[in-house]
């Protein structure tokens, strides 16, 4: 079971995985770039659990979040590419568990069920959640948070009991 949700609080796939723990009450936060920069400027202070790291460079933000999570799920539609594929490197790097899914070929149900068995075969429990930014993909937000509340709904449930 997820015990919380890391990103790097970027507009898109990031934002959505903080969306949808806080809907779902489940802890989040995450390291993001100091200064607490995105961009279309500021992260809102709305969000809890984010620590400003010791560089405004996202590549920073991104290795201590693959770094300290259990595993990184990324999403995208189609092949990863900037900071996405970046934090594959990191993972890769860090010998950390690391799963892209892309949605562009795999519904709803396939991609919770695929990031479900990746979540218990490698025992996250604190999971970071990446992908491309909005600027990048306007539809990643929307997805992103269909398939966490999907993937999640069911983890928060278990633990109402």
């Amino acid at each position: 079971m997820i015990e919380r949700i890391v990103s790097g609080a970027q507009t898109g796939a990031d934002r959505a995985a903080l969306d949808v723990a806080l809907e779902l009450g489940i802890p989040c936060g995450g390291w993001i770039p100091e200064g607490r920069l995105d961009e279309s400027g500021v992260i809102p202070p709305e969000y809890p659990g984010l620590v400003e790291s010791d560089s405004p460079r996202p590549e920073r933000r991104t290795w201590l979040n693959v770094r300290d999570s259990d595993g990184t799920l990324i999403l995208s539609h189609g092949p990863l590419t900037g900071g996405s594929l970046q934090t594959r490197s990191f993972a890769t790097e860090l010998d950390r568990p690391c799963l892209h899914v892309d949605l562009s070929n795999s519904d709803v149900s396939r991609a919770t069920a695929k990031a479900r068995r990746w979540i218990d075969e490698h025992q996250v429990r604190v999971l970071n959640v990446a992908g491309p930014r909005a600027s990048k993909d306007p539809s990643i937000y929307e997805r992103t948070r269909e398939v966490l509340t999907a993937m999640l709904r069911g983890d928060a449930q278990q633990g109402d009991h």
